[in-house]
């Protein structure tokens, strides 16, 4: 497996009673450095503080703590922790500015599980419609569509199952917007199956509006990552929920996380993080090259695709129609279309073709433009065994190309690029 010196140490401890995460007072009592260039800290503890913006030039290190719950009979404890411990280091090592050839790049963000609580059904496992326990929060009288109602989470009983009692009160449990207000957690994940009984949302992520000037509008906010419970509350701070299907791997994980990166991008929440992903990830096509749509999620069905007769050529087609694109260069690519991919979830694509992503707003090509290099899939081999299935290798490359911690990439006014990953917690 792929890895570095600073991935040695499990995100999660084992403890003698079976349950896996920190004791509860650790949990409810974090100790935070005195150091502000590290996020949380003593000044700022929890998601979308003010101060994270006020001094989002100044971190250089995010350590956000992750509460994880499995709902899925079955999956043992030990196998959601080592799976969990797998996605931290995944997700981790996508911080790592241009990290496939700087082996020397810290990560910028570095996440924690601190607790996995086990929400499983004791055996013999009653009958459920997808195989979860009796403790996961259905659709009640589900027909179609999603099945996990969000608010449940936010709930006295969910708190019990959680087990983090208020260190002011050892009476009271806290609450999910407890939890995350007090800066004790900042992303929730959970094990479930997927069968045939409904799923829920890929990645929930419920975020305060931003103006120009990276300043809170009161009293909005959206939801911002890939799909939304219309029903969840909001507590005015953001949180990331993300659904790991315990029956596959943590690749698809990074590929759902991804999506809500993508999300983020077009609730418009943070306009000049909007403005420069999309032209990374190739969501302006129809500008820069007159698609009829904007990027190639649209090539969705038969007889659409790309084809790439040479590196410098794209020829799109989108059924009956076809569009030759000359001297074509990819930037960024999306989640689900490498620079060269044919179509949809495409990791074996033989094309070479014309790239930027490597020098994404670098201006260090000829006439001052990013430089354009021959690319193709060897690119991210590197991380077939740390995210190995759905689009994983593919992404921990793609984030590693997101201006980063020390980016020398410009802006459009010629100051230096913000780093892209401090908006996860905004």
């Amino acid at each position: 497996m792929f890895t570095h010196h600073w991935l040695a140490t499990a995100c999660f401890l084992v403890l003698a009673s079976g349950s896996v995460g920190l004791a509860s007072d650790d949990i409810a009592r974090p100790q935070y450095p005195d150091d502000l260039t590290v996020w949380p800290n003593v000044v700022s503890k929890a998601n979308s503080d003010p101060w994270i913006a006020e001094n989002h030039d100044k971190i250089r290190k995010m350590n956000p703590r992750v509460l994880v719950l499995n709902f899925a009979n079955g999956f043992s404890q030990e196998k959601a922790a080592g799976m969990a411990n797998q996605l931290c280091r995944a997700l981790t090592e996508g911080t790592r500015y241009h990290g496939y050839k700087d082996k020397n790049a810290p990560p910028f963000i570095e996440w924690k599980v601190v607790k996995i609580v086990d929400l499983r059904d004791p055996e013999p496992y009653p009958k459920t419609p997808d195989g979860n326990s009796t403790k996961y929060p259905r659709v009640p009288n589900w027909k179609e569509g999603i099945n996990f109602v969000y608010s449940e989470l936010y709930t006295d009983k969910f708190a019990e199952y959680y087990g983090i009692k208020d260190p002011d009160n050892p009476n009271k449990y806290l609450k999910l917007h407890e939890l995350v207000d007090r800066g004790i957690i900042h992303e929730l994940w959970f094990f479930a199956y997927q069968r045939d009984a409904g799923a829920p949302f890929e990645c929930t992520e419920l975020k305060p509006v931003y103006d120009e000037n990276f300043k809170q509008v009161k009293g909005q906010y959206r939801h911002a990552g890939n799909g939304g419970d219309p029903k969840e509350p909001w507590h005015g701070r953001s949180l990331r929920i993300s659904f790991i299907n315990a029956e596959r791997g943590i690749g698809c994980n990074v590929e759902s996380l991804s999506h809500a990166i993508e999300g983020t991008a077009h609730s418009r929440v943070i306009p000049y993080f909007t403005k420069y992903f999309y032209e990374y990830a190739g969501m302006d096509l129809g500008k820069r090259y007159g698609l009829p749509f904007n990027s190639f999620y649209a090539l969705w069905g038969e007889g659409k695709g790309i084809e790439y007769p040479d590196p410098h050529t794209a020829i799109v087609k989108d059924g009956k129609k076809q569009y030759r694109l000359e001297n074509y260069v990819c930037i960024g690519g999306n989640v689900h279309f490498t620079p060269n991919g044919r179509g949809h979830y495409d990791l074996t694509s033989p094309a070479t073709v014309m790239s930027t992503i490597e020098h994404y707003r670098l201006f260090d090509g000829p006439d001052g433009k990013d430089l354009a290099e021959p690319w193709t899939i060897e690119k991210f081999q590197q991380y077939r065994d740390l995210a190995p299935d759905c689009m994983g290798p593919w992404l921990i490359y793609w984030r590693q190309n997101m201006p980063g911690l020390d980016n020398k990439c410009k802006d459009d006014d010629g100051k230096p690029m913000k780093n892209w990953w401090p908006f996860l917690f905004y």
